[in-house]
């Protein structure tokens, strides 16, 4: 039962060796005995869990092919609604709202036969790297307990990673979804910006802002990223991407951009990469060294766009429409009493440095400039995707760190996003996976693809997998 991927649940009930009831029952097991230890769940939904399996239990028996995801359980990060269940986005302004909806990315799971076993613990409306900024308690690394999951989707890789589900889901605005993936030793993709709608999560920085897949293998990636993606009637900015091209990783061209291998990159993450380039030349692709020269920008762009977005957007976080709400004599008491008690440090810093960006006599210094280097970022991709299919680098530049190792330097803690922010500011799809498998950590690799070409990145990462 252990690392199961999802063909081999289906090919299980196929053969009739298992029921969906007792699958389900073996994960809620697990996770009640082992995630005190992990904390990789905030709510685990264990009755939702078990009448939806009952229900598809009745539907196998007179099934004769199965949908892509029935059966399966899978993880929701807990800034994505799910109807009738608790979505605090990790928040005490939060801690007790119930979602009346659910996001679109739920409406296609479950009509897809996924099972919700529950929601995952986070940084605080996914502002963080490690998950130490939930208000609620921190999330073990499964594969060293003294070491942080990663962040903000440090949950959902964790509850992968501990085998308490199948799939989960995330959400990567600078690489929440990459960065724990690759912490947990997992595979994280995030789509080009529109892929994946974003009807339903609780918005952080909406420009930026992805719902992203996380699995054990890229093949089960690929298969819940098939349900979950396109165009949507309630997500403006959703889009079509398009199909899989036929693909000859003899014809293939893999760029190599010089400024993500400095000094600061570990040494073992960098000898792990030139294992993968190495791995990848050796099945006929060529590599070619690149140049992105914009990217020493990408951090302070990536910060000053982001907080200022969410300085407007946690502005409906005021306690007058959902959420806590404090007593005061007056409107302005009543703001300042619910978000002093309702938010967390990491979360009050950002509003105000966002604000700090848009107000007067700083918004042309700072928001528009960054919007400017944003546009510089995005031509330096365009420019090497003429050159090259796609683009090969380490997801972050060193392994898990303890507790509390950079909480008392957000800058130090920001870093740990230095790898991963260039491809949401380019609004670009980008996968996280193991470059080597070993029984702890290893470097892993980040493939970047041009926009629209999803399915296309996921296949030059499945070549991998397939050696």
């Amino acid at each position: 039962m252990k690392f199961l991927t999802i063909s081999q649940i289906h090919n299980l009930f196929k053969r009739r060796e298992i029921s969906v009831s007792e699958l389900t029952k073996y994960y809620l097991e697990k996770i009640k005995k082992e995630d005190k230890e992990i904390g990789a769940f905030l709510t685990v939904c264990e009755n939702l869990a078990i009448s939806q399996a009952q229900k598809l239990d009745k539907e196998l028996l007179k099934l004769q092919k199965l949908p892509p995801l029935f059966g399966i359980p899978c993880a929701i990060k807990d800034n994505i609604l799910v109807k009738n269940l608790k979505c605090t986005a990790g928040s005490k302004i939060l801690q007790n709202y119930i979602a009346p909806y659910d996001a679109t990315v739920i409406r296609k799971l479950k009509e897809a036969g996924a099972i919700i076993l529950g929601k995952t613990n986070m940084d605080e409306f996914a502002m963080g790297s490690s998950n130490e900024y939930s208000a609620f308690f921190t999330t073990k690394n499964p594969l060293d307990k003294e070491k942080v999951p990663g962040g903000s989707s440090g949950g959902s890789a964790a509850a992968i990673a501990a085998d308490f589900c199948v799939f989960a889901l995330g959400s990567d605005t600078g690489g929440s979804v990459r960065q724990p993936a690759a912490f947990c030793q997992i595979v994280g993709f995030r789509p080009t910006y529109g892929a994946i709608s974003r009807f339903g999560l609780i918005a952080f920085s909406s420009s930026l802002d992805q719902i992203g897949p996380m699995a054990k293998t890229i093949e089960d990636v690929k298969i819940v990223f098939d349900v979950i993606r396109g165009k949507d009637q309630f997500d403006s900015t959703s889009l079509d991407v398009l199909d899989e091209e036929n693909l000859d990783i003899k014809n293939l061209k893999i760029g190599i951009p010089k400024e993500y291998f400095t000094e600061t990159l570990d040494a073992q993450i960098k000898a792990d990469i030139l294992f993968a380039i190495n791995k990848y030349e050796k099945m006929g692709a060529k590599i070619e060294e690149i140049s992105l020269p914009h990217t020493e920008y990408a951090l302070p762009c990536y910060y000053i766009i982001a907080t200022a977005e969410a300085s407007s957007n946690l502005a409906r976080f005021d306690g007058i429409k959902y959420g806590l709400s404090k007593d005061g004599k007056d409107l302005f008491e009543v703001y300042s009493l619910t978000r002093d008690l309702g938010l967390g440090p990491e979360v009050k810093r950002r509003i105000m440095l966002g604000t700090f960006v848009l107000s007067r006599g700083y918004f042309e210094e700072y928001y528009v400039r960054a919007q400017k280097v944003r546009t510089l970022i995005k031509r330096d991709f365009m420019e090497a995707f003429k050159k090259v299919d796609v683009i090969l680098t380490p997801t972050s530049p060193f392994f898990p760190f303890k507790f509390g190792e950079r909480t008392k330097d957000p800058l130090a803690m920001y870093l740990a996003d230095i790898y991963t922010i260039s491809a949401p500011l380019a609004s670009l799809p980008a996968i996280s996976f193991p470059a080597i498998k070993r029984e702890k950590f290893s470097g892993s690799v980040q493939l970047i693809g041009k926009p629209m070409e999803d399915k296309k990145l996921i296949k030059i990462a499945s070549f991998y997998d397939s050696q």
